[in-house]
């Protein structure tokens, strides 16, 4: 899919790579768009690859001395979801992010990426330009920062050069006493579900009336857009049930949407109006942030996990040996340089434990843990592996003494075809590291990623619970 990939280990050799490669070269992090785009040869003319999650300290969430939150490129939705000062100070974001794919998914994919793929129903986008976010970006020839909303220039496309990279992302931290905020996504299932449609609401308040407000609205326009018109309307009213029925209207007439085969232009303005008014009722109530869990399930196990740093760049070509760790041993692969990682443990090491259910990232059927996080091995580089520590299903018994995990599920019958079993194993193995009694609930978000399509996911259930105990 490509003919050479990097490691650099600091923002000036990225920066190197790209001035000399240009539109040849892209910058992969989380990869969880870039891989399909490549495989689906969206991407024609992409020959370089450049990863970015060696370089230390691009993964940093930060509060500067003038209030402003500042997010580094590598920062992933987890993160963001299990960020105390974003819950407080971000709580749009934070929502949105909980609502991307699954834990699996959100373990690799990046904010940044996010905003790159640009796509108007990409859900961290709304949030952040309700929130009148920047962006920073650096090449060879110096640094620009620009408001989020002039970084899109239509669907898929940015203002983005091929020797710059996004480093940075910013925006106010919102005030808990006076700001009321809330992200609202309508999708066709409740995880790994592309929005029909989401909005995100910011409004100020001085006592009952609104001083401010932000209302941004995605996956109704070929960008996100604000509704400029309902944000007016409320300024100086009281957010009633007449003004947030009014409001909702000019909100669904801000929408220009298209019909796909998500749904049709009539369906999502109705959908927009509605989603506003839940969200205005939401945010009326004071009740926002109630769909996160205090706790939510990251499959990182017992502690936060980074990428592990590495002290010298590394250059893929055809034939470059990557030195990797699978359960436990020393593997070295003289092939599979321009694979996924699943195609490498499969066809390389033999490890066939991890499936191919769908190769994009939906069925969570080849899950696996990457320095200690759950990932799909589907949506990441083989190379990444290189100086990584992986474990597959074929690693989680020891000593011939299956997984207490493994064996629940032959107690509790959680076998039906079998093919997507070692995914949800894997899934839960780590949802029991980081939370050894996990509530139904619990269990629900840990597997959100995984699909079975025997339909049988009771038993499951009772499997995961039976071994947490």
């Amino acid at each position: 899919m490509w003919h050479k990939y990097f490691q650099p280990v600091s923002l000036e050799e990225t920066l190197d790579i790209l001035a000399q490669y240009g539109s040849q070269a892209r910058i992969i992090a989380g990869g969880t768009d870039l891989l399909l785009e490549l495989e689906a040869g969206v991407r024609p003319g992409v020959e370089v690859l450049v990863d970015v999650t060696r370089i230390p300290k691009l993964d940093e969430i930060n509060l500067d001395a003038e209030n402003m939150i500042h997010l580094g490129p590598m920062v992933t939705h987890n993160q963001v979801a299990a960020s105390k000062l974003l819950r407080d100070h971000a709580l749009p974001l934070v929502e949105a992010c909980w609502q991307v794919g699954a834990p699996q998914i959100r373990n690799r994919g990046t904010v940044a990426g996010n905003l790159i793929t640009a796509s108007p129903a990409n859900d961290t986008i709304s949030p952040l330009i309700a929130m009148d976010a920047s962006v920073t970006l650096r090449s060879k020839e110096g640094e620009r920062t620009l408001p989020l909303q002039q970084f899109f220039t239509g669907v898929r496309k940015t203002v983005l050069s091929p020797d710059e990279m996004l480093v940075d992302i910013c925006f106010h931290a919102m005030k808990q006493k006076k700001q009321r905020g809330t992200f609202y996504k309508s999708g066709l299932r409740r995880a790994q579900a592309i929005s029909v449609v989401n909005l995100t609401a910011i409004l100020d308040f001085d006592k009952d009336k609104i001083t401010n407000a932000s209302i941004a609205l995605g996956s109704v326009a070929p960008t996100i857009i604000r509704a400029e018109k309902a944000e007016k309307f409320i300024m100086g009213k009281e957010l009633d049930d007449d003004t947030i029925d009014a409001a909702s209207v000019l909100v669904s007439k801000a929408a220009s949407p298209i019909d796909d085969i998500r749904g049709s232009a009539d369906y999502r303005r109705y959908v927009i109006k509605v989603a506003a008014r839940r969200a205005l009722r939401t945010l009326a109530a004071n009740q926002q942030g109630q769909q996160i869990p205090q706790q939510p399930v990251l499959l990182w196990g017992k502690e936060s996990r980074q990428s592990p740093i590495i002290e010298k760049a590394t250059h893929f070509d055809p034939g470059q040996a990557i030195s990797t760790t699978i359960n436990g041993k020393e593997y070295t692969f003289s092939n599979g340089q321009d694979k996924t990682l699943l195609r490498l443990l499969r066809e390389d090491g033999l490890l066939t434990g991890t499936k191919e259910g769908c190769a994009e990232g939906e069925c969570g059927a080849c899950t696996v843990f990457l320095d200690g996080m759950a990932v799909m091995s589907c949506l990441v580089p083989a190379p990444r592996a290189h100086g990584a520590e992986i474990v597959t299903i074929e690693g989680l018994a020891q000593a011939g003494e299956l997984h207490p995990v493994q064996q629940a599920f032959i107690d509790q019958a959680a076998v039906q075809c079998g093919y997507c079993t070692p995914g949800f194993i894997m899934s839960a193995v780590k949802l029991l590291e980081e939370k050894p009694h996990p509530t139904h609930n619990e269990i629900q978000q840990a597997i959100s990623g995984n699909l079975c399509r025997c339909t049988g996911y009771y038993k499951i259930i009772d499997a995961i619970e039976s071994a947490s105990k």
